[in-house]
């Protein structure tokens, strides 16, 4: 349950009323427009600055003094977050465009390659699995997994270049490549 009350202008919300007026959500609906969010996705955009708003009051958060000059900031930070997901996104599409052959692989062929990856990946010490998952497959920068993980990047970089050289060797051995 709220803490308080959050200030909107000059009444006051509980926790039964949406911290959002009409005008504010109007005004959230166009900063996430202006900031090239695609209309599909404006809804969620407002539900995030709604929820938001809802977890700084929940934790004891004194209220900002201008509720919807911060939900415009919240709603531009979070068209920020939606084009850098998207760059993330075509970046991938970029990078395993580039990965694959000239020639598609039969259906076969991806199955024998996706069942050798992942005997090799059963093959390898936990700590070594656990950095090329996040790493390969979570798409995880190498900094990001060493403070997930809580040890130096040096250790991460480490376990991956052994993990990389074991599948290769598995690979190679089980001549899938």
């Amino acid at each position: 349950m709220l803490r308080g009350r959050i200030r909107r202008g000059r009444e006051a919300y509980v926790a039964d009323d949406d911290p959002l007026d009409a005008a504010q959500e109007r005004r959230v609906r166009a900063v996430l427009a202006l900031g090239g969010v695609p209309q599909a996705d404006l809804p969620d955009g407002v539900q995030q600055v709604r929820l938001r708003l809802l977890e700084r009051a929940a934790s004891g958060q004194e209220a900002p003094r201008d509720v919807s000059a911060w939900a415009a900031v919240v709603a531009s930070n979070l068209a920020m977050d939606w084009h850098r997901a998207k760059r993330r996104q075509e970046r991938l599409g970029e990078r395993l465009a580039a990965l694959r052959p000239a020639e598609a692989p039969s259906e076969e062929e991806n199955s024998v390659l996706s069942l050798a990856v992942a005997r090799g990946l059963d093959g390898l010490p936990d700590a070594q699995r656990q950095v090329v998952v996040l790493r390969f497959y979570a798409d995880l920068p190498v900094r990001t997994v060493a403070e997930q993980l809580g040890v130096p990047e040096g250790t991460v970089k480490s376990r991956l270049h052994a993990a990389v050289r074991a599948l290769r060797a598995r690979l190679h051995e089980d001549e899938v490549v």
